[in-house]
């Protein structure tokens, strides 16, 4: 029996500028790996850096939002597994699969929990100290939530976000799986890295359509970068990142070594050519991708606890770790300077590269539960009465909201 997966995206996969794309084109690939015939659908339209599916097989199409093409669309293709990225597509197109696709497996790949990151945003605007009750309390955990009921499997990214969603919500563990950014930590070795000597300066990398990455870029012009460069001042810090907006091109002042270079064609090349990443987040969720290409580059890092969050389980961190900008700063120029520190920090990346984030670990975790599910998905979703009873709920209102909606846009 051919196995059918039906990708419907938020974006098109960008895996060039975003984490998120990253993780959708890992995705795709164990799917691939796996035996899947995959069709990749969306509402949004491509950019300059959508990745090119059409070369890795898998075929695509443009669906329209509240209308029944898409109906029609799903009853064609007939998948054995729907994966929808983002609670909010979900939300926009769970129910045309349930209804059209009864049998199809429904998974949700969440990427980050967006109202954790959301209410960490709102606190810190307020200048008041993040406690989960505003997370739980926050509108979008309940559309969050309501959306990881309704689908059979939710991927999550971050294993804190597991532990939370499991002890602070009581969501049932058997619809939920941790699969965090996939790595072939075998073609990955210290000795490929360029050494200490070899490298110079600092870098952060991030998009800049991503709120927490702007907001940690003024934190490093204002508050770090001064620091650093009154005990380094001949150092450079090279700024890299696609989208991004004109408050932070206007930061670029190399009378302080302060370069804003905008996208990189090669990430990877670019981290190699740095001694030390700077990721001075405030607020975010999920885990960070720019953190886990320093590791995959041997490049050690300095970040805040925020932005190590579900990245290295009790392993020592590559690099330090600090919440004071004095104390970040001090840590930057040591392991600038140091390369007894900088070496142990380097090395630390490889364990936690093979530990936490081995490919082939990660994909075959997968593949079991998938095949688990697929099997016995009958009796997984009658275990499932919360997530039966909001679905027929969603039946008896997004539905006819969308059918109104569609019925509006035939009038016009």
């Amino acid at each position: 029996m051919s196995k059918k997966l039906l990708v419907i995206g938020y974006i098109w996969p960008e895996p060039s500028t975003t984490a998120a794309g990253s993780r959708m084109q890992q995705l795709l690939e164990a799917f691939l790996a796996f035996g899947y015939q995959i069709t990749f659908a969306s509402t949004a339209s491509k950019t300059e850096y959508s990745l090119d599916l059409e070369t890795m097989d898998i075929a695509t199409a443009h669906i329209q939002l509240n209308h029944s093409s898409f109906d029609d669309f799903i009853q064609q293709l007939m998948p054995n597994v729907v994966m929808f990225d983002r609670f909010m597509v979900e939300e926009q197109f769970g129910w045309r699969v349930a209804e059209h696709a009864p049998s199809a497996l429904r998974i949700l790949n969440t990427e980050d929990l967006h109202a954790l990151r959301k209410s960490r945003e709102e606190a810190l605007k307020k200048n008041q100290i993040f406690k989960i009750e505003d997370w739980k309390n926050h509108p979008t955990t309940l559309r969050e939530i309501a959306s990881i009921y309704r689908c059979d499997l939710t991927l999550m990214i971050s294993s804190y976000e597991m532990e939370i969603l499991q002890q602070k919500l009581k969501v049932p563990s058997e619809l939920l799986l941790c699969i965090p950014f996939m790595v072939d930590v075998g073609n990955i070795s210290a000795a490929k890295h360029p050494p200490f000597d070899a490298r110079n300066g600092f870098i952060s990398i991030g998009n800049g359509k991503h709120a927490p990455n702007v907001d940690s870029l003024k934190v490093l012009k204002n508050e770090i970068w001064p620091r650093i460069r009154h005990q380094l001042p001949n150092a450079e810090i090279q700024i890299y990142g696609a989208y991004l907006p004109q408050q932070v091109n206007e930061m670029h002042d190399p009378i302080t070594g302060f370069y804003v270079n905008g996208w990189a064609e090669d990430a990877f090349m670019v981290l190699r050519s740095a001694r030390v990443l700077l990721a001075p987040l405030r607020f975010g969720a999920g885990i960070k991708g720019k953190l886990l290409d320093a590791m995959q580059t041997g490049t050690p890092s300095v970040t805040t606890t925020m932005g190590t969050e579900g990245m290295h389980a009790d392993l020592a961190w590559n690099g330090f770790i600090a919440d004071d900008w004095d104390e970040f700063s001090q840590a930057a120029v040591k392991l600038h300077k140091d390369q007894e520190s900088w070496e142990i920090a380097q090395h630390n990346s490889s364990a936690l590269l093979q530990q936490l984030y081995d490919r082939q670990s990660l994909q075959s975790s997968l593949g079991n539960r998938l095949e688990f599910l697929i099997m016995d998905l009958e009796a997984h979703r009658s275990k499932n009465f919360i997530g039966k009873l909001l679905q027929h709920q969603t039946m008896s209102s997004t539905k006819y909201m969308a059918k109104w909606i569609e019925e509006k846009h035939k009038e016009k």
